[in-house]
C-alpha cells in the first residue's frame, strides 16, 4: 500500500543509518558541510532507538542497508561503482553488496529447487554446493549435473523476496508522490514514473524464466563480438524462481590484485567494458542494464564472462540515433549540434533559445577535457548538470533512466580498473562508427528499403481503404466534417506511396 503509513518506514529509514553508524560514515565520505550535517544528525538522532539493529558483524553501511531491504541494496550496489561520489573506501566497502551478503541456508535452496520442478535435487545434480555468493534477490550454488557432468552456476531467489520488494517501491511510490505534491517543480522530473521504471524491472527480475530468455537473447547479439563470453542457460532445469547456467570460471572483476597477479592488463580491460557497452546499446539496442563488478568475471584468456541477466535494457532505433549524435557532438566539442538534437527529439521545451542552451552544454562539456578520471568531480558535473535541465525545462526520459543508470555504473567499473582512463577517447571509435552506418548515405537507402518494406505490406488493404474514403465522401457535409479519418488528399497520398512502395519493394528485393 502507497499511504501515509510508509512516512514511517523513512524515519525508521534515518533511524536505522544513524544506530548502525552508517549516517556519520556517509556524511564523512561526501565530505557534507556542517550546514547539512548538523541539521540531519539532530533530526534522526532522538529516533535511533527506532532504528533497525543489523548485522553487528557487517561494516556501518553495509549492515544498514542490508537491515533495510533489497531496494536500498540495490541502491548501494550502484553506489559501490562510483568511487568518485562515495569516495574510494566506502565505494571499496559496498562491494560486498553485489555478491557478498550473507546467504541463507542451502536446505531450504534445495527445498525451493525440488518444489520447482518437482524432482529431488539428487536426480538432478551429483554435486551441489553452499553459496558461492549472495545478492540482494537470489543466491548462487555451484553444482553438476547428474546427467552428463556439467558443471552449473544455480541461481535460487530468496525466499518471500517478492513480498520484501513490494513494500519497498510502495514506499518509493508514497515518497515520489509526496514529492510531487510538495515540489510542483519537480514534476518535470517525473519521479512517479521513474519509480514505475525501477519496480517493472525489479518485477522482471524476480522471474528468472524472462532472465533465461535475456540470457539467450543477448548470447544471440553478441555471438561475434570479440572479448565477451556469455553463459548458456539449460532451458528444462530452469522456472520462476530457480535458473541453471553454464559454469563461468575467471577473475572477478572487482578483485585487481587478482587481475594483475594473473597477468591481465586492466587498462585494456576497462575500455572493453566500456566500448562493448556502447556497441550493444547503440548497434543493437539491447544491452546489460547490470554491469556492475559483482555480474563480471575475466576469463583465462582475458575475455569478459558476463552473467547475471535479470536487468537488460532496450531502446528503440531513432533513440539509438539521437543518444549517439549527442554523444558523437560532445566528442567533437560541437556543442551547437548537441543542443539543436535536444530541440528535434523535443528533450527541450521548442520555445527555449537554442543558442542560449548551447552555451549551457558548453558549460558543462568544456571542463572534462583534456582531464583525466582522476581530476574529474562527477558529482560536480551532475549538479550543473541538473541547474541546466531545471533552467530549460527538460523532462525526465523515462525510456533513457537505464542507459544513463548503466552508463553511470560501466563508467565507475572502467575507472576502478583504470582510474586515468579517457571515457571520451575509449568511447569515440564506437560512436564514430555508429554514426557512419547509422546516419549516411547508406543508412539513408537502408531506411528507405526498410520502409518501402513496411509499406507493400499494406498494399492489399489498399482496395479497401479506398473504398473507405469514398463512401465517406457520400455523406452529408456536417458527417465528413466531423469524421477523424484520412481526408482524400491524405488517402490518395497514402495510396500512391503503398503504390510506389511496392514498384520499390519489387526492384529491391
Amino acid at each position: 500500500m502507497r499511504g501515509p503509513h510508509n512516512i514511517w518506514r523513512f524515519v525508521r529509514t534515518g533511524a536505522t543509518f544513524e544506530r548502525t553508524g552508517a549516517m556519520a560514515v556517509i556524511l564523512d565520505a561526501i565530505d557534507a558541510p556542517p550546514i547539512i550535517r548538523i541539521p540531519l544528525r539532530s533530526l534522526v538522532w532522538p529516533f535511533r532507538w527506532l532504528g533497525l539493529k543489523g548485522d553487528p558483524a557487517l561494516s556501518p553501511v553495509v549492515r544498514a542497508l542490508n537491515a533495510l531491504g533489497p531496494a536500498y541494496i540495490k541502491f548501494g550496489q550502484m553506489i559501490s561503482t562510483r568511487p568518485d561520489i562515495a569516495g574510494a573506501d566506502l565505494a571499496r566497502e559496498l562491494r560486498v553488496l553485489q555478491d557478498k551478503l550473507p546467504p541463507f541456508p542451502t536446505e531450504e535452496a534445495i527445498k525451493s529447487i525440488e518444489a520447482e520442478l518437482d524432482r529431488p535435487a539428487s536426480e538432478l545434480f551429483s554435486e551441489f554446493g553452499d553459496a558461492v555468493a549472495a545478492a540482494s534477490i537470489a543466491q548462487v550454488h555451484r553444482a553438476r549435473l547428474a546427467e552428463n557432468g556439467k558443471e552449473v552456476a544455480v541461481k535460487v531467489l530468496r525466499p518471500n523476496i517478492e513480498k520484501a520488494f513490494r513494500k519497498d517501491i510502495d514506499a518509493f511510490y508514497f515518497a515520489a508522490g509526496l514529492f510531487e505534491f510538495l515540489s510542483p517543480a519537480s514534476r518535470r522530473l517525473k519521479p512517479t514514473d521513474v519509480i514505475t521504471h525501477f519496480d517493472k524491472g525489479v518485477m522482471g527480475e524476480l522471474d528468472l524464466r524472462l532472465e533465461c530468455a535475456a540470457a539467450s537473447e543477448f548470447a544471440a547479439s553478441t555471438a561475434k563480438d570479440p572479448g565477451i563470453q556469455i553463459p548458456d542457460p539449460e532451458w528444462d532445469l530452469s522456472g520462476k524462481r530457480l535458473m541453471v547456467l553454464g559454469w563461468a570460471e575467471g577473475v572477478p572483476i572487482g578483485d585487481n590484485d587478482a587481475l594483475d597477479a594473473a597477468g591481465h592488463d586492466r587498462t585494456k580491460i576497462a575500455a572493453r567494458v566500456l566500448q562493448l557497452f556502447l556497441s550493444h546499446a547503440l548497434r543493437d539496442g539491447y544491452f546489460h542494464a547490470d554491469m556492475h563488478q559483482g555480474n563480471m568475471k575475466i576469463a583465462a584468456n582475458g575475455d569478459i564472462i558476463a552473467y547475471d541477466f535479470g536487468i537488460m535494457g532496450r531502446i528503440d532505433e531513432y533513440t539509438r540515433r539521437v543518444y549517439a549524435e549527442i554523444l558523437y557532438g560532445f566528442i567533437q566539442r560541437d556543442y551547437k549540434r548537441v543542443a539543436a538534437v535536444h530541440f528535434e527529439a523535443g528533450y527541450v521545451p521548442a520555445d527555449r533559445d537554442v543558442d542560449e542552451f548551447a552555451s549551457a552544454i558548453r558549460a558543462v562539456g568544456e571542463p572534462i577535457f583534456g582531464m583525466d578520471a582522476t581530476g574529474i568531480s562527477m558529482g560536480r558535473l551532475l549538479h550543473h548538470l541538473f541547474e541546466v535541465t531545471e533552467r530549460f525545462g527538460m523532462e525526465t526520459r523515462t525510456e533513457l533512466i537505464l542507459l544513463q543508470r548503466t552508463m553511470v555504473v560501466v563508467e565507475g567499473v572502467a575507472r576502478s580498473l583504470d582510474p586515468h582512463i579517457n571515457i571520451w577517447n575509449v568511447a569515440r571509435p564506437v560512436v564514430e562508427d555508429y554514426i557512419k552506418t547509422n546516419l549516411g548515405p547508406r543508412a539513408f537507402l537502408k531506411d528507405f528499403a526498410q520502409s518501402a518494406r513496411v509499406l507493400s505490406r499494406l498494399s492489399p488493404l489498399l482496395p479497401e481503404l479506398a473504398e473507405q474514403v469514398l463512401m465517406k465522401q457520400t455523406q452529408p457535409e456536417e458527417k465528413r466534417a466531423k469524421s477523424r479519418g484520412l481526408g482524400s488528399a491524405g488517402m490518395f497520398a497514402l495510396g500512391a506511396g503503398v503504390a510506389l512502395a511496392g514498384v520499390w519493394a519489387g526492384t529491391l528485393f
